[in-house]
């Protein structure tokens, strides 16, 4: 959602600064010559006639406004849904608030678990409620990777002041006998 909201954002902007220049330069004409029949680059007299003309009932006039209602809409839940989703970490004090990001809590786990013995990769998720790790490891039963794995991550976890903790999930592959 963030990544939708920030292609999202400088198109509106250069939209809404497209739309004031041509005002001003509509504007500045205006002050500068006579009145015309027509605008500089916009033909404002004509358009002027034609809204006169309708009433709120007739055919476009509620399209138009539904569909601007609806996009108005769409936009502010998209906003709303597209909030930072921050890591909530136990503060000192009340009068602060510590939260860290769920990139870093990922790198931390990432860090942790590659450093055990019988794991060659990993790859970690974490969100406010989960910790995936996708672990890739050698089949040697003396090491036992999918539990160094977890033990590592539940002791790294349990050193870090969160006010939640999360769940993980732990998958480990076996990577076939070769260079270590």
């Amino acid at each position: 959602m963030r990544v939708l909201l920030r292609l999202l954002a400088p198109l509106i902007g250069l939209g809404l600064a497209a739309a004031g220049l041509l005002l001003a330069i509509e504007v500045v004409a205006a002050w500068l010559r006579p009145p015309a029949d027509r605008g500089l680059l916009v033909p404002w007299p004509q358009w002027r006639a034609t809204l006169e003309q309708l009433t709120w009932a007739q055919r476009p006039v509620p399209e138009i406004a539904i569909g601007v209602a609806a996009v108005g809409l769409l936009l502010i839940l998209l906003g709303l849904l597209a909030r930072r989703a921050d890591i909530a970490l136990d503060a000192p004090t009340e009068e602060i608030t510590v939260t860290t990001s769920p990139r870093v809590l990922a790198r931390m786990v990432g860090r942790r678990v590659r450093a055990a013995d019988g794991v060659a990769a990993a790859t970690v998720t974490a969100s406010r409620r989960r910790v995936t790790v996708t672990a890739e490891g050698w089949a040697d039963p003396d090491l036992q990777p999918r539990a160094t794995v977890e033990a590592r991550v539940d002791e790294l976890l349990d050193e870090l002041p969160l006010a939640h903790r999360p769940t993980v999930s732990v998958r480990l592959t076996e990577r076939s006998e070769g260079v270590r």
